[in-house]
């Protein structure tokens, strides 16, 4: 602004001394038909005061109309606002979100390499991390206001209660049954019971349960036995065999695919999913369990405590310098950026993904983002759009006017000396 303003200071300075050096031109007897030096100056001046004149009315009528005058073809640019609008719309969807020129200036400069050797440098690293501590903390602050969390604790009760958790089950218990894989389930847990049953507790456990009840229910017998033989000997020698009785039944089992308990599982679990998914009653029962669970308030107070734990735990470990989530971030986009270095076919699958993803962003955004330009600039009002543009190029118009001042003094010397070599 100051620039423009001094430059209209020295551009109407010129204009004004060369009407001065025109009226003592005149005065001093640079009239018409006169010669000698006054003539040559009132050439000059004259022809200086016309060009200068004439290109501040050029100048002006650019912006507004010379002296508020309505000149037909002044004051351009706010008559032809929309026009302007338009075509620098068109000139930027045109110009610089074209797809084809857009994307291969992408692919010659090379996004996934220009990454990885990005991601190498140990200061980009920490530019990255200390980016990341400032927006995951304000995050953090942000969901830890109260009518945050209650609106998010409103949504996912919300979304639960819409939740089908019936189907759900039934549709993971169906993928996750096919190919038997539930036999596998149902083999992991029968080896632990074969190895819980061989322990020396479980059978000590089993002995003093049945020396407890014999003695408790047949109090008589068991005296009696014990003047011949120890009771609790015979119950650990029971308790023996009926382990290794269990233990073998687990394991004919475990080695049996056609065993009768795998087929009872297989069965009951076909039941169980059928009934997930075809029984109506059946799931109206589950997620009215799930309805009850999600809307107890202290199932609600128990998330909310275990999410301020987790929020407390995350802040204060991003707060402190050897942040263990910041430093797994650091390696990992460092290994990214030596991955990238090493393996070429990483770096251009990476490059085609980023040129199909711009490709199709630029297709969906650049009639968008011409509107959004034409509708700013429509939506300025006259005064806005002038002041804009004159802030932008007043300052090289001025020099148009002072130019045409100096250069129109230069042509009438030119003219007035062509002139007299002419003349009789």
């Amino acid at each position: 602004m100051i620039d423009l303003l001094r430059m209209k200071r020295v551009s109407l300075a010129c204009l004004g001394l060369a009407a001065a050096g025109l009226f003592t031109s005149v005065i001093m007897g640079g009239q018409v038909g006169a010669s000698g030096a006054w003539a040559w100056s009132k050439a000059f001046c004259e022809a200086a005061v016309v060009g200068g004149l004439a290109d501040w009315f050029a100048v002006v009528a650019l912006f507004r109309h010379p002296l508020g005058l309505p000149i037909p073809h002044t004051a351009l640019i706010p008559q032809g606002k929309e026009r302007i609008a338009d075509s620098l719309a068109v000139f930027v969807r045109d110009s610089f979100l074209n797809p084809e020129a857009l994307l291969a200036k992408l692919k010659v400069f090379n996004p996934a390499g220009r990454l990885g050797d990005w991601l190498r440098q140990p200061d980009n690293l920490e530019t990255v991390a200390g980016s990341v501590r400032a927006m995951a903390l304000q995050a953090l602050s942000f969901l830890d206001e109260q009518a945050v969390r209650r609106a998010i604790g409103e949504f996912l009760v919300a979304r639960a209660l819409k939740w089908d958790a019936a189907a759900t089950a039934g549709s993971v218990l169906d993928v996750l049954t096919r190919g038997g894989r539930h036999q596998q389930v149902l083999d992991a847990a029968l080896e632990k019971v074969a190895d819980y049953l061989a322990t020396e507790e479980v059978r000590e456990l089993v002995a003093s349960r049945l020396v407890g009840y014999a003695r408790r229910e047949w109090p008589k017998i068991t005296g009696v036995v014990d003047t011949f033989a120890s009771v609790d000997k015979m119950a650990v020698n029971m308790s023996d065999r009926l382990a290794l009785e269990l233990v073998t039944e687990v394991q004919k089992t475990l080695s049996d695919p056609d065993h009768a308990v795998r087929q009872r599982f297989d069965a009951w679990m076909g039941d169980f999913i059928a009934r997930l998914q075809h029984d109506e009653a059946f799931a109206q029962e589950v997620n009215a369990v799930k309805d009850r669970v999600v809307q107890r308030d202290d199932v609600r107070d128990y998330l909310e405590g275990v999410w301020g734990e987790v929020r407390r735990s995350i802040e204060a470990d991003i707060q402190r310098e050897d942040s263990a989530l910041l430093q797994h971030l650091r390696s990992s986009l460092g290994a990214l950026g030596h991955r990238l270095g090493r393996d070429p076919s990483l770096a251009q699958a990476i490059n085609e993904h980023v040129l199909s993803a711009s490709g199709a962003l630029v297709e969906r955004l650049r009639d968008g983002v011409a509107s959004h330009i034409s509708a700013t600039v429509r939506a300025w009002d006259d005064a806005s759009l002038v002041r804009q543009i004159e802030l932008g190029v007043g300052r090289d118009l001025q020099f148009i006017r002072l130019n045409g001042t100096l250069v129109g003094g230069v042509i009438g010397l030119l003219l007035y000396g062509a002139t007299q070599l002419v003349a009789p």
